[in-house]
């Protein structure tokens, strides 16, 4: 069985998207609705890796030093700056998240072959989050995109 592979992938993609949430929460913290979301987003993120503590200790969890070459999360180097650094931010925000959207749906895959009904239940909940986390994240850079792709510094 090769489901506690992604489980490690999905744990620790979660954590990587909420330290980086919270690093851009930070960086741009003069966007008072990028800090407060932001921050928000890396506590749901917390909250996706408490749920899957009681599914990990089921099936287990593949370190990443085991894990398939690749097969990893890297999080933001540094926070750029100003509105084309915020969208970029942004935009690296949004592929974190959409690697940990599609690694729920794969488990969400494995949980009905398995008839797995509480890793169904953590499945549901979480990935509905992290659908929503993409479409604030899509809905910020069509706001920000105007404002640094046209208006000169």
């Amino acid at each position: 069985m090769r489901l506690p592979v992604y489980l490690g992938l999905l744990h620790k993609s979660e954590a990587t998207l909420a330290r980086s949430f919270r690093q851009v929460s930070e960086g741009h913290g003069h966007e008072p609705d990028v800090y407060f979301i932001c921050q928000a987003l890396a506590a749901q993120c917390d909250g996706h890796q408490q749920a899957l503590a009681p599914v990990i200790e089921r099936y287990g969890e593949v370190d990443k030093d085991d894990e398939p070459e690749r097969l990893h999360a890297d999080g933001l180097s540094e926070i750029r700056s100003g509105p084309v650094g915020l969208l970029r931010d942004l935009q690296d925000l949004y592929l974190l998240a959409s690697l940990v959207d599609i690694t729920w749906t794969m488990i969400k895959q494995a949980a009905q072959g398995l008839r797995d009904k509480d890793l169904l239940d953590v499945v549901t909940n979480c990935d509905g989050q992290t659908k929503t986390q993409l479409k604030w994240l899509q809905t910020r850079m069509k706001q920000a995109a105007p404002q640094a792709l046209i208006v000169a510094e």
